[in-house]
């Protein structure tokens, strides 16, 4: 059975988004370790490094995820803003690190119309600056799927296999796939045929073996759509069939997969509850 979790909020500290999973009966987890609309965060106090650790190991939350930042674009033309993405992707890897967490999960990024064999290029080419000024991160890096809006990167599984295979030599890769992004990049999941030809083209271009994580989101948009609009579980058009169909897939048994649907309530409860229990009721069903 896949590991089911959450996004947490670390504005109470980080050990409170490990308390927010362990009331939600998290066995995963995924955070920011800054806040993601802003380039720079404060330093993290190695005492507080340390706490998170401790905690972490004693409710056994495992995978932990970060999300970096949503202003990073690595395939960007434009090579201030380019420069800066390196940077503040150089310091997430590095926060990430001090925390002990499994992933760094990053966005490819938009080419603004440079074209995608230019746009994958840029990106690689971040990486390589970042890993030549010694960044060596033992946390692994995974690219996540996208839905394609606009000129966005990551929306096909060729795009990355080549982030993947152009990575800095020793650094760890790897996929987060999102179950919103993958539907609307034209990705079908709707019926049991579907769910098997897609895990296949994906085991055939870039290997299951390289997908570590999940983001478990249903898709307010249809397949094919290139939007990026999440939905709670059993009421868009990624449905309940494919998820069952997933959380019931022995290739992905011990997965973490983590909600980002949206933090509200509904008749006094609590979302991520509700879509957690949706979740947990189609394993093994």
């Amino acid at each position: 059975m896949p590991r089911f979790g959450v996004h947490a909020s670390i504005a109470k500290g980080f050990d409170q988004a490990l308390v927010e999973g362990q009331n939600l009966g998290c066995e995963s987890l995924q955070i920011f370790t800054k806040s993601a609309s802003q380039w720079r965060g404060k330093a993290i106090d190695p005492e507080s490094a340390a706490q998170f650790k401790k905690t972490r190991t004693g409710l056994k939350i495992t995978p932990i995820a970060a999300h970096n930042s949503y202003l990073i674009n690595l395939a960007t033309p434009d090579d201030a803003l380019w420069t800066k993405s390196a940077e503040a992707l150089r310091e997430e890897l590095e926060r990430a690190d001090l925390l002990g967490l499994d992933f760094l999960v990053m966005h490819p990024g938009a080419h603004v119309g440079t074209g995608e064999p230019a746009g994958l290029k840029r990106i690689l080419q971040g990486l390589e600056m970042i890993a030549s000024k010694g960044s060596k991160p033992k946390t692994r890096l995974l690219f996540e799927i996208t839905a394609g809006q606009g000129s966005t990167l990551g929306n096909r599984f060729e795009h990355l296999r080549a982030l993947i295979d152009g990575s800095p030599r020793g650094w760890k890769t790897g996929v987060c796939l999102d179950t919103c992004h993958i539907l609307a990049a034209g990705y079908p999941l709707g019926t049991a045929q579907d769910y098997r030809d897609t895990f296949r083209e994906f085991d055939r271009v870039v290997g299951l073996k390289k997908l570590h994580f999940f983001h478990i989101n249903d898709s307010a948009k249809p397949l094919g759509s290139k939007v990026d609009r999440h939905a709670h579980l059993g009421e868009g058009h990624v449905g309940k069939e494919a998820l069952r169909q997933l959380v019931n897939d022995p290739a992905f048994t011990d997965h973490g997969m983590v909600l980002e649907t949206a933090k509200e309530k509904r008749d006094g409860i609590a979302m991520d509850e509700i879509n957690l229990n949706f979740l947990r009721s189609l394993a093994s069903k």
